[in-house]
């Protein structure tokens, strides 16, 4: 499935309940979402990390469409020619100074 697809799958079935919960409201679910991922990365759950995976995945599409955004259209734009800061695929830039140990 295409990140298109799956954005106008999310719109059919979400887009009238999740806006108007409105964007505050809906991104608090996301957050929650990835809450429920981080725990599950923690446990290294393998059945739920799937599940958490496309829980995170579905809410931050809707968020998206609420805003008005083609996911789609900004990943390519983003990362459609390689590593934003380098251009390079994979990337080749230096780790930040957070990574290194």
């Amino acid at each position: 499935m295409m990140i298109s697809e799956f954005q106008k799958l999310i719109y059919d079935q979400y887009f009238e309940k999740d806006n108007g919960r409105g964007v505050e409201g809906t991104f608090l679910w996301f957050v929650e979402e990835v809450g429920e991922l981080a725990r599950a990365i923690k446990n290294d759950d393998e059945a739920n990390l799937r599940e958490e995976f496309a829980d995170v995945l579905a809410w931050l599409t809707s968020l998206a469409s609420i805003k008005g955004v083609d996911l789609e259209a900004a990943a390519a734009a983003k990362y459609g020619a390689g590593c934003p800061r380098c251009a390079a695929t994979p990337c080749a830039c230096p780790p930040r100074s957070w990574e290194q140990g």
